[in-house]
């Protein structure tokens, strides 16, 4: 009886392992070295020379430098930001999505920028000025937050780009490239800078 039971967990055991390792994630940041139309080819301060593979389905989107003018009612955003006192919370930096994006990750939850802080991705209410600068409420599925963007708070705006742009020199950030079983990555987004912006 003790044996069958051995037997029977260890195909759920190879199961989870495996399961495990295809949740592995490395996030992948640098400049293109060359890219063949499947294959990326980045050097990256923190890893060396890394090879990432791109699904057939892999999407591109720039990065590009945006204004609070560009945080708009109705805009999809996320914010990722500092806890206050008064429950509200303070921007760090606030990327405005693509139309493509509305609801990715949408919610509040910690952020792991800095110690404490949090991400909040979700639709623009309403802005209103504010002594302290522009105080933003975002609204999600489960609740809002009432957001304050300082002056110096990073504004950055994704926009659908393609392939094309990259090319060798071009600024990247990959968020979650897969590690596969044979130790390999691949991923189905790529985020390019564009004019002088380093996404990450």
């Amino acid at each position: 009886m003790f044996g069958r039971i051995i037997f029977a967990l260890v195909p759920l055991l190879l199961i989870a392992s495996g399961a495990g390792a295809q949740q592995q994630t490395v996030r992948v940041t640098g400049s293109v070295e060359n890219f063949d139309g499947h294959v990326l080819t980045v050097k990256s301060e923190k890893l060396g020379e890394v090879k990432v593979g791109l699904t057939a389905n892999a999407t591109v989107f720039g990065v590009a430098e945006a204004t609070l003018a560009d945080i708009r009612p109705g805009a999809y955003i996320g914010v990722g930001a500092m806890p206050q006192p008064d429950g509200s919370q303070r921007a760090i930096q606030v990327t405005v999505l693509a139309e493509s994006q509305r609801g990715l990750s949408e919610g509040h939850r910690p952020w792991d920028a800095r110690p404490n802080s949090t991400m909040t991705n979700g639709t623009v209410d309403q802005t209103v000025a504010s002594v302290s600068g522009q105080v933003v409420m975002v609204k999600y599925k489960d609740g809002e937050k009432k957001i304050v963007v300082p002056p110096d708070a990073i504004i950055r705006a994704y926009v659908a780009a393609d392939k094309s742009e990259l090319k060798p020199g071009a600024h990247i950030a990959i968020v979650r490239a897969i590690k596969k079983s044979d130790g390999t990555l691949e991923t189905d987004r790529v985020n390019v800078g564009r004019g002088e912006v380093v996404p990450q």
